[in-house]
């Protein structure tokens, strides 16, 4: 048993070496524990304290913290998205292989910067599920929101601190991408009644986050038929996440808008829309 422990250990070791050092440092980045316990504790306040402290209170109505959060979304995830491009794609960058660079000039260094503020749009995240429990919409926390959010920091904290920059550069992308147009949704939704009627092309923000993971399912795999020097394991593990949240996705859809068909697409015009999943990778 023993041996077993200490042949983990010089394998966590060797794994560990192989870090991109020059992201070591950084706020809530330096051990994967950290984000691991930051998953672990917004899971306890959405499903135990959150709804402890809200059993015997009215739901707020947060209109106002809604419109900040959300505009700060759509600011936040546009600048990662408008910096990605920059550093990446309009910076000769290949969709078919791209290697990190792992050098210190200045372009490398700003995509750092960049993958960390996309790290921490992971966290930020959890305001999403927060308000939900203060407005209780508990409906609205179903299992594909809690697994999609706790799961994420620690996807995105692996490339982060062992392959920032090439080839995970399009997940980047594509992902900021979506969130800028998604975020635009729900603050929409998020200033009344009036604007429902603007709220007609809610299906297709689903189909689009959908289409998201086929995209990215694909790119990540063709790794795996070309020489390329990047990670293979970063293949596998972004191939089988696109697949399954992909699935997920598409039960979610096809269960949402099957009940909205049947209810006339009722729904709640003080709220954030239940038709459009909170929220995607």
């Amino acid at each position: 048993m023993d041996s077993v422990v200490q042949t983990l250990i010089q394998v966590n070791s060797r794994a560990w070496e192989l870090r991109d050092k020059r992201t070591d440092g950084l706020f809530l980045t330096d051990c994967p524990l950290t984000t691991v316990w930051i998953s672990l504790a917004y899971l306890f306040v959405v499903k135990i304290l959150g709804p402890t402290f809200m059993a015997n209170r009215a739901p707020f109505e947060l209109r106002g913290a809604l419109l900040a959060y959300n505009a700060f979304q759509i600011l936040f995830n546009g600048y990662i998205f408008y910096h990605i491009c920059r550093l990446s794609w309009f910076n000769g960058y290949s969709l078919i292989c791209q290697p990190v660079d792992y050098s210190t000039n200045e372009d490398a260094l700003q995509l750092i910067t960049t993958g960390y503020c996309f790290y921490l749009s992971k966290l930020i995240d959890f305001f999403d599920t927060f308000f939900f429990v203060l407005r209780k919409k508990n409906n609205q926390i179903t299992f594909l929101h809690l697994f999609h959010h706790s799961v994420m920091p620690l996807s995105v904290w692996i490339c982060f601190r062992f392959i920032v920059g090439g080839h995970c550069c399009f997940i980047v992308t594509l992902n900021s991408l979506v969130h800028v147009i998604m975020y635009f949704y729900y603050l929409m939704a998020a200033m009344g009644p009036r604007f429902q009627k603007y709220l007609w092309w809610k299906k297709y923000l689903t189909a689009f986050q959908m289409m998201q993971f086929v995209v990215v399912g694909l790119h990540s795999f063709q790794l795996l038929f070309i020489e390329c020097d990047f990670p293979t394991a970063f293949s596998w593990w972004s191939a089988v996440q696109a697949l399954l949240f992909f699935n997920l996705f598409k039960n979610f859809h096809t269960k949402t808008y099957k009940t909205n068909v049947a209810s006339n697409f009722s729904s709640d015009s003080t709220c954030i829309s239940d038709s459009v999943p909170k929220k995607l990778s």
